[in-house]
């Protein structure tokens, strides 16, 4: 792809100029990503989307070997979009649990032997499972295995755990990096305009505090990762409004490592009425974010919630991860209807699925170092 072919396109002078500064390495504006969601063709953004992306990594493409614990799905929060949670009042239903400690260490040794590197750990906001609670789990964890990456809790567990405890998030963090959490996922973020936000989500942490807890772990080495609830109520400027949030704390504090756009499925919620939107529309999401968030060095396609078909196709249109090989270890948004009803993909699965669309799968930590190339 070169500069002079776009110009000679048929396209409006705005995607012009905006391909142009892309081209420049110039950074583009608000106003400006809300044209290429307003205006780009599907073809024209993942064109653009690409050449930043083989820019950066060439054809490298990331997963890791990963799993999820989920220690509730209880909780005191009601967001509209969620399959997955039971509200506290509601515990007695089938659907409900709460795992034990026991069980949780059980897990963490049925992969004693294992080449995994990471576990994920979120859940519902149980009132039972308090801060110190957690800190404690993540110290046996990491006796049980030490090499283990504990990637945990979102900002909406945080908040609560760090306001029930009375101290500041920088306090609760540091608390919980050193019983040993490495570093904090995207969830919880959904969508950061304040009245779409009061829709969809109004009770739980707000906007403003999901990114003072980024920044304060951040602030104190514990990486994290940014994600956003896209293809509900929201419009293009919202999401262009959410990218720029934290396009901003990322010039900042540089402590993001990743993207995850996800997308919202209907199945079994409070607002299951909405139409869930197309693949078009997807890839569409994954480009702009790769075309905008010029300070983010990966874009993830979270492939149990998009499939792993959708989540192949979006390699040619700005994304460079596919997380991991889960394990069947989550349930978070096969209860909404995600794609992937059991997700799981082998070590080889994953390969292949790279392989066959001409990208170079890498083996990465949950820091992005490579661990292993895979690509002959």
């Amino acid at each position: 792809m070169n500069l002079e072919l776009i110009l000679q396109s048929n396209i409006s002078d705005s995607l012009k100029r905006i391909s142009e500064k892309v081209f420049k390495d110039e950074r583009i504006t608000f106003d400006e990503g809300v044209t290429l969601f307003k205006e780009g063709e599907l073809n024209f953004l993942g064109s653009l989307a690409n050449y930043i992306r083989e820019k950066k990594h060439g054809d490298n493409t990331y997963f890791n070997k990963n799993f999820h614990i989920e220690p509730t799905n209880i909780c005191v929060f009601d967001c509209k979009f969620c399959a997955y949670s039971k509200l506290l009042r509601n515990k007695g239903e089938y659907d409900a649990w709460e795992m034990d400690e026991e069980a949780i260490y059980e897990t963490i040794r049925s992969y004693d032997k294992s080449d995994v590197t990471e576990v994920h750990i979120v859940g519902g906001v149980h009132p039972k499972m308090g801060l110190h609670y957690f800190a404690n789990l993540i110290k046996n964890i990491k006796a049980i295995k030490p090499d283990l990456h504990v990637k945990a809790f979102t900002a909406v567990e945080l908040e609560y755990m760090c306001r029930k405890a009375k101290v500041s998030y920088k306090e609760g963090l540091q608390i919980l990096k050193d019983h040993g959490q490495d570093s904090l996922p995207g969830g919880g973020a959904e969508i950061f305009a304040e009245a779409i936000r009061a829709e969809i989500c109004n009770d739980k942490c707000s906007s403003e505090e999901w990114l003072e807890i980024h920044e304060a772990a951040h602030s104190i080495g514990m990486p994290s990762n940014a994600t956003m609830l896209y293809g509900h109520i929201e419009s293009f400027e919202d999401r262009i409004d959410h990218m720029n949030r934290l396009r901003t704390l990322q010039d900042k504090s540089g402590g993001f490592n990743t993207f995850i756009p996800l997308k919202y499925r209907n199945g079994n919620n409070q607002m299951s009425h909405l139409s869930e939107v197309s693949v078009i529309e997807d890839l569409k999401v994954y480009a702009v974010s790769r075309i905008f968030m010029d300070n983010f060095d990966h874009i993830k396609a979270y492939w149990p919630m998009i499939g792993r078909g959708t989540a192949q196709l979006t390699l040619a249109y700005g994304v460079n991860d596919i997380d991991g090989t889960i394990d069947d270890t989550t349930k978070i948004y096969s209860m909404a209807g995600a794609e992937e009803q059991s997700p799981t993909m082998s070590t080889e699965q994953i390969i292949e699925l790279i392989k066959n669309v001409g990208r170079k799968p890498l083996e990465r930590d949950s820091v992005y170092n490579v661990l292993r190339d895979y690509s002959n």
